[in-house]
């Protein structure tokens, strides 16, 4: 199979395709979130989870941040590289946590999570909110903290299932 050279490790025609369909479901959901400017959730970190398990933390790197950048452009919203930053970062940390293990324990998905949870979501995200909109940090980290508290464990429980699901590991063995 052809190859593209780029980066810590070649992908091959399959696996550049799989990383683009992912890459298109990560902006499809990342348009379906719920809250407001300040607080939003959506589905976009499982596509990050699984790009980084497939395809290591270098490539869903790259993926997490065109994708936050294709997203912009689209919607034709406000861009802020901070944004792409914490994007990037948070697919980093799955991707030294995930990639290259044949199974995905609880202990590793928990120390990731809560790493970007705190790290990425509560500390850089709010730090951005704050340079965009000149909020006071310590008027939207409250709610920022909670929406965390309450988030974390069902990312973690379903990172676990969908990492950790039997067709998903068929079609990464497929890769």
């Amino acid at each position: 199979m052809k190859t593209l050279a780029f980066g810590p490790r070649k992908l091959s025609t399959l696996q550049v395709v799989t990383l683009g369909i992912l890459m298109a479901a990560q902006l499809i959901l990342s348009r379906l979130t719920i809250g407001n400017q300040y607080l939003r959730f959506s589905f976009t970190f499982l596509v990050v989870a699984l790009m980084a398990e497939w395809f290591g933390p270098f490539w869903a790197a790259i993926a997490a941040g065109l994708v936050d950048i294709i997203g912009t452009v689209m919607m034709g919203g406000q861009y802020f590289i901070g944004f792409t930053i914490s994007a990037v970062v948070a697919a980093l940390i799955y991707g030294v946590a995930f990639y290259g293990r044949n199974h995905v324990g609880w202990s590793r998905i928990i120390v990731a999570q809560l790493v970007i949870a705190v790290f990425v979501n509560a500390g850089l995200n709010t730090l951005w909110l704050y340079l965009m909109y000149q909020t006071p940090i310590w008027a939207i980290l409250p709610t920022r903290l909670l929406k965390e508290i309450l988030m974390t464990p069902i990312q973690i429980i379903l990172i676990y299932l969908l990492l950790n699901n039997q067709i998903v590991q068929s079609l990464k063995n497929r890769l």
